[in-house]
């Protein structure tokens, strides 16, 4: 390949804050008037804040990466090694064929009665009926509601910052993009959603349909989810993120690994005027692609629910569509009967074993 091929463009960043402008965004989480009394504190904080923006510490605290990794002696961020820790416990236990089996049901509105709403959402009613086939088949499940991103005190899904668009060996499984503590970019959610993720052998997705397509919070997790499909293990195969020897790593051939292949999914997408087929088919294809398993036809939902509807009698509609209620536990049902069929080996996909001419 051509040296130019592999060359790093540049000239986007417009640079770092002005220090009068890191300090109003700095001060602007203390606005309100109570903090006045701790102003000489305060501003001790944000000259610290300001020392380590300029210095760029993303990662104040190190480790060395140890046995293997491509370089042992390399310095990882504790945070990243802890999360990496925690998921490849999380793998091991789920591959254990002693272990119970588990299936994480995602609720992916964004409305719940703890904020701006003041009421919860379908979809969290939804996903209890399927919670509660999952439990009368002797399944256990865990539950991930996105919608804590709205309603909880610093609970965050920070955004993905297309690390694998540039190169994929750059892209680490898990994330290491965040914490980034120069930045501010802290108490990221992702870390204890990929472990969910990981622990699970199957996966019930519940969404609304917000103009087309999937509501903020689910968007901004499908997003981060790129590093289980082709990420990268191992991040000082890269240096960290040195872009060339990332590049240079894809290029020299790279097996895109898919961290989440070989789990069950459901998907349950409703809405009340127009746009659910297209959202569910692409949370289909999304999943699919992802190596996961749809665990048969009637596994794949989408449903208007009261269509046309007042959204203030929309409640009371889903109350009265006692189908969709039944419909919703067949999901649950379906993929309940396709774990322990994958587990076992019992249930194989067609085209499991094809190579692919394309694996990126």
């Amino acid at each position: 390949m051509a040296p130019s091929r592999l060359e790093v463009r540049t000239g986007q960043y417009p640079g770092k804050l002005t220090r009068d402008a890191f300090r109003a965004r700095f001060m602007q989480r203390f606005h309100d008037p109570a903090y006045a009394v701790e102003r000489a504190a305060l501003d001790r904080l944000e000259q610290i804040a300001w020392d380590a923006y300029m210095d760029s510490r993303k990662a104040p605290i190190t480790v060395k990466a140890g046995p293997g990794y491509a370089d042992p002696d390399y310095d990882l961020s504790a945070d990243w090694k802890a999360a990496h820790d925690a998921l490849a416990h999380a793998a091991e236990a789920q591959r254990d064929p002693a272990t119970p089996s588990r299936v994480l049901v995602i609720i992916g509105s964004a409305r719940n009665d703890g904020t701006c709403p003041g009421e919860v959402s379908k979809s969290w009613r939804l996903a209890r009926l399927a919670a509660h086939e999952l439990e009368a088949a002797g399944i256990r499940h865990d539950t991930l509601d996105l919608s804590r991103t709205v309603s909880e005190y610093q609970y965050q899904i920070h955004p993905c910052k297309g690390c694998a668009s540039t190169t994929m060996p750059l892209c680490h499984w898990p994330c290491s993009c965040y914490p980034h503590h120069s930045l501010g970019q802290v108490n990221d959610a992702m870390n204890d959603i990929y472990a969910q993720w990981v622990a699970a052998h199957g996966v019930i997705l519940i969404a609304p349909t917000y103009w087309y397509q999937s509501p903020s919070p689910l968007k901004l997790m499908i997003d981060r989810l790129v590093c289980a499909d082709g990420g990268n293990p191992d991040p000082t195969s890269t240096a960290g993120k040195d872009v060339m020897k990332a590049k240079r790593l894809e290029v020299d051939g790279w097996d895109y690994p898919k961290h989440l292949a070989g789990r069950a999914y459901g998907v349950v997408v409703h809405g009340d005027v127009a746009g659910i087929e297209s959202q569910r088919r692409a949370l289909s294809d999304w999943l699919d692609w992802k190596g996961l398993v749809a665990a048969g036809a009637d596994a794949k939902l989408d449903r208007y629910i009261g269509y046309y509807q007042p959204y203030a009698t929309s409640h009371a509609d889903l109350d009265e569509d006692h189908a969709v209620q039944e419909e919703v536990r067949n999901v649950a049902r379906a993929v309940a009967a396709a774990v322990p069929r994958l587990r076992s080996g019992e249930l194989t996909p067609p085209d499991a074993g094809l190579r692919q001419p394309r694996p990126k």
